[in-house]
Order: structure tokens, then C-alpha cells, then sequence
């Protein structure tokens, strides 16, 4: 009995040390807290001078630790570095908890070790729906533990496993839950290290040792002089255990795997698993390296899919313009897509114009993303070309093309009076004063235009002064306008804050100037300029330098 007493000192003084400022974890000392310890959590009753001599400052922030997570319905903990003791120490209060709905605990420095402390305290709660672990390193073995303790929970609808240092085996034991869990309907595992791959080691008398990885085929050509020799395969297949869990669970609506390492493999498993499944609605897989034979079975499923996809994220994949016929196929076809990504890929001009001819034919895409794809003004004027008669779409990012002036000439000449553009994003994109001319033009006649972003345009004192001229025009419609990274000196700054000054009723509440070349003089004059709107209108504008 002592020996007990003695060890939850131990434990509640570590979970101390590491809340006292300028005191460090003890990393060196390799005792953890079993699980199964049951504690009482009332606010203060295990913080008694006879057990903890701590600063009160510690005790403080137990006690507001304990109450949050016994009174408040949004618990967020994220970076309190309590570690797997404190997390023991937290837990508990969680068993029959009736009020904490959201809790994040991420980026708290917790291990495996740690995730044991959910053991008979989720199986339990009916009340918690998302739990937030992203940023601990938890590893295989802690995914292994939460997957354990899952299967048999109720509650939770979001799980958010993002960079918790997992890969295929902790992949593997996740999706096994997954075929038994009916209750998460939203799960996050991005930047992770799972992957689908093939290794492939060739051995002769152990003198030789080859690496390679593979994709479809595999090609073995004898060494000169080798009679015998034998093969070792290396399977990595964690997209796979994954695709197979989606035969199985018919809950979960949206998966997200950004920044793993699936590659055209994974893509052609997870696409499997997509054309059995009739619950999910979302599929974000930006940065993981499909390529276009990956793409393609991707595509096939999700136009197969018999279920109603709304969002698809395949940025930074790898994609060149022969990988959008069956990316342009899918957009002809779907009926439910509401949010697309192609982001960071390499579509060039051939690809955009295969974009764009299948958004004439699309009647749900709301938001589009094709920055980074090295377009230029002769794909933007077909892209601006089907706006002229598309109703849907309200939210267009091109940034980080080299659209130059012409392009945003193309677009401008038909957002004057034709679409339904609201957030325009055009950032990076080598647009000058002329772009900013022609910009300024369509400001006059727009009317639904209401988030501009024309950072990093090279726009200097000229072009901001083209754009404070459209201000005297009243637009009702724009109310955020990002003007960063513009070489922007005094004299712009100037006629903006005149502008805001001329038109009171602009319907501008936010203007971003950050990193131009002001200096206090031009910032005054822009803070004098909010500030006499305020007073005239009562109307607040944010202005970032």
C-alpha cells in the first residue's frame, strides 16, 4: 500500500516538474505510469501539501486543467507539454466526463506509453465526439494501443492523427478498427510515414545485396557467373490495409492521408477500396506522389464511385498534362463534387485547357484550385472563356502561375459583367501595373466579387495607386483585398488611405499590406484613414502591416 502511494507521488511530482517554468522532462529516468491506475481528479483533491510541496503556479494550472476538461464542451490543451504522465494524470476525468465534446491534446510530447491511459476511460465515454492527438509520438505501438481501445467506443466521430510518427504497421492496426468502429466519420492520418511499396533483396551466398523499388513489373536478369540465387520480397502496405478497411466500414465520410508516401500503388489499392465503399465524401491525398498511373485508377474509381464525392484533394502529385484526361473524364461525370485540388502539380497549359473544357460541362464545382501548375495567359483565357456561362463556381485559385498581364486581362474582360467569382486568388502571378490596371477596370463593374489576393505582383506604388482609383467607385461586393509582398512605398500607401478616407461606404474590412516599404509615415496615414471611417460609419476595416 505504501509502495502505491509512493509511486502516484512520484508520477503527480513529475507531471509538475514539467509544468514549473524552466524545468525539463526528466527523459533519463524510463518509469512511466502503468495503465489501469485509477485516480480521483476533483479539482485539487490529490494536490496536498503533504504530497506535492510544487509552486502554486503549478498547482494553478492542474486545477484549470481538471476543470476545462470536467466543465467546458471544447477542451483545447494543445502544446502544454504534460507528456504520458500528465495525460495519465488527465485521462480519467474523461471516463464519465459529460461535458468535454472536442478535446485536443496535440503536440503534448506523448508516447505510447501515454495512449495506455485511455485504457477504460473511451470504451466508457458516450460524450466525447472529437479527439485531437496530432503531433505525439505516438508511433506503431501507440496506434496499436488507441486502436484497441477504439474498437469498442461509441462516441468519438473525429479522429485527428496527423504526424504522430505511424507507418504501415500502424496503419494496418488502425484500418482493422476501422472494420469494426461505426461511429468515426472523419479521420485524419496526414503526414505520416505509411506507404504502399515492394523491396526487393537478391541474395547470392550473402555477398549480394540489391535494394530496388517497383512499381507493376518485375524484371530479374541472372548475374554473370550466378547458378543459385534466392529472393527476398519486401511488401509495404499500408494504403492497402487501408483500401480494405473501406471494403468493410460504411461511417466514415471524409480520409485524410496528405503527406504519406502512397506513390501509384497506394493509389491503385486505395482506389479498391473506393469503388466499395458508399459512405465517403471527401478524399484528400495532396503530397504523396501518384503520378499519372496512379491518377488514372484514382480517377476510374472515383467516377465509379456510387457514393456522392464532394471534396478531392490530389496536390503536389506529380501530375503532368497526360495525367488529365481521366482527372477531366472524372470532372465531366460527377455530379456531387463541390471542392477540387489540383495544386503544386505540373498541368502546364494542356492540362488547364483540359480543365476547362470540362467545367463546361460540370454543374457543382464550387471551388477550384489550380496554383503552381505553370499555366499561362493562353490556358487562362480558356479557363476565363467558361466562366462566362458557369453559375457554380465561386472560388478560382491560380496563384503561383505566370499568368502575366494577359491573362488577368482574359479574366478580367469576363468577370466585368459575366460568373459569380467571389474569392479570386492571383497571388504570385507576374500580373504588374498592367494587371493591376485591368484589375482595377473590373472593380468598377463587378458585383460579386468580395476576396481579392494579388500578393507578390510586383504591383509598387503604381499599381496600388491604379487600384485606390477603382475605390472611388462604391463597390458593395469586396471586402478583403491582400496587397502583401507589392514593393508598395509611402506615395501608395497614400492614395489608398485617401481613398478609404474619400469613400466612406467602401465595403473593405480587411486590407492586408504586410511586407511592403512603408515607413511610419505611410502607416499613419492608413491608420488615420481606418480610423476616420470608424468614426463617420462605426464601420471597423483591419489594415496588417
Amino acid at each position: 500500500m505504501a509502495t502505491n502511494s509512493l509511486f502516484q507521488r512520484t508520477v503527480i511530482w513529475k507531471v509538475v516538474q514539467n509544468m514549473i517554468p524552466g524545468k525539463k522532462k526528466d527523459h533519463g529516468s524510463g518509469k512511466h505510469a502503468p495503465s489501469g491506475i485509477m485516480w480521483s481528479f476533483a479539482a485539487g483533491s490529490n494536490l496536498a501539501t503533504s504530497t506535492l510541496s510544487a509552486e502554486k503556479e503549478s498547482r494553478k494550472n492542474l486545477n484549470k486543467f481538471y476543470k476545462e476538461l470536467r466543465t467546458l464542451k471544447t477542451v483545447n490543451m494543445a502544446g502544454r507539454q504534460f507528456g504520458d504522465e500528465g495525460l495519465f494524470f488527465l485521462a480519467e476525468s474523461l471516463a464519465y466526463d459529460k461535458s468535454a465534446e472536442e478535446v485536443d491534446f496535440s503536440g503534448n510530447g506523448i508516447t505510447a506509453v501515454g495512449i495506455e491511459a485511455f485504457d477504460g476511460v473511451l470504451q466508457i465515454n458516450t460524450t466525447l465526439k472529437t479527439l485531437n492527438l496530432s503531433g505525439n509520438d505516438i508511433g506503431d505501438e501507440g496506434a496499436k494501443c488507441l486502436s484497441d481501445i477504439l474498437v469498442e467506443n461509441v462516441g468519438i466521430q473525429k479522429l485527428l492523427l496527423n504526424s504522430i510518427n505511424i507507418g504501415d504497421e500502424g496503419a494496418k492496426a488502425l484500418s482493422n478498427m476501422l472494420k469494426k468502429n461505426k461511429s468515426i466519420r472523419i479521420l485524419q492520418f496526414s503526414n505520416n510515414a505509411i506507404e504502399y511499396s515492394v523491396s526487393i533483396s537478391i541474395h547470392k551466398d550473402m555477398h549480394l545485396n540489391i535494394y530496388g523499388k517497383i512499381n507493376h513489373h518485375i524484371m530479374i536478369t541472372p548475374l554473370k557467373g550466378c547458378k543459385t540465387f534466392y529472393l527476398c520480397f519486401s511488401l509495404k502496405q499500408g494504403f492497402a490495409s487501408i483500401a480494405e478497411a473501406l471494403l468493410e466500414n460504411n461511417t466514415i465520410r471524409s480520409l485524410y492521408l496528405n503527406g504519406n508516401y502512397g506513390g501509384p500503388l497506394g493509389a491503385c489499392s486505395l482506389a479498391q477500396g473506393i469503388l466499395g465503399n458508399k459512405s465517403l465524401r471527401e478524399i484528400h491525398l495532396h503530397g504523396n506522389g501518384i503520378g499519372n498511373e496512379g491518377i488514372r485508377e484514382l480517377m476510374s474509381a472515383l467516377s465509379a464511385h456510387k457514393g456522392k464525392i464532394t471534396v478531392v484533394d490530389i496536390g503536389n502529385n506529380n501530375i503532368s498534362p497526360e495525367g488529365l484526361h481521366p482527372v477531366a473524364e472524372f470532372l465531366k461525370r460527377t455530379k456531387s463534387l463541390q471542392w477540387f485540388s489540383l495544386y503544386m502539380n505540373d498541368i502546364s497549359d494542356e492540362g488547364a485547357e483540359k480543365v476547362a473544357e470540362a467545367l463546361k460541362d460540370n454543374k457543382t464545382i464550387s471551388t477550384i484550385d489550380l496554383g503552381g501548375n505553370n499555366i499561362h495567359s493562353k490556358a487562362v483565357s480558356a479557363i476565363a472563356e467558361t466562366l462566362k456561362d458557369n453559375a457554380v463556381l465561386t472560388t478560382l485559385d491560380l496563384s503561383y502561375n505566370p499568368i502575366g498581364s494577359d491573362g488577368v486581362k482574359a479574366l478580367c474582360d469576363v468577370l466585368k459583367f459575366h460568373g459569380k467569382i467571389q474569392t479570386l486568388k492571383l497571388g504570385w502571378c507576374q500580373i504588374g501595373v498592367e494587371g493591376a490596371e485591368c484589375i482595377a477596370d473590373c472593380l468598377k463593374y463587378n458585383t460579386t466579387l468580395s476576396t481579392l489576393d494579388l500578393r507578390a505582383n510586383g504591383l509598387g506604388n503604381d499599381g496600388a495607386i491604379c487600384l485606390a482609383r477603382s475605390f472611388k467607385i462604391i463597390n458593395e461586393s469586396l471586402t478583403s483585398l491582400d496587397l502583401g509582398f507589392n514593393e508598395i512605398r509611402d506615395d501608395g500607401a497614400f492614395a489608398l488611405a485617401q481613398a478609404l478616407k474619400a469613400n466612406e461606404d467602401l465595403a473593405v474590412t480587411s486590407l492586408n499590406l504586410a511586407n511592403n516599404f512603408f515607413t511610419k509615415f505611410g502607416q499613419v496615414a492608413l491608420s488615420e484613414a481606418r480610423d476616420h471611417v470608424y468614426e463617420m460609419t462605426e464601420r471597423e476595416i483591419d489594415i496588417y502591416f
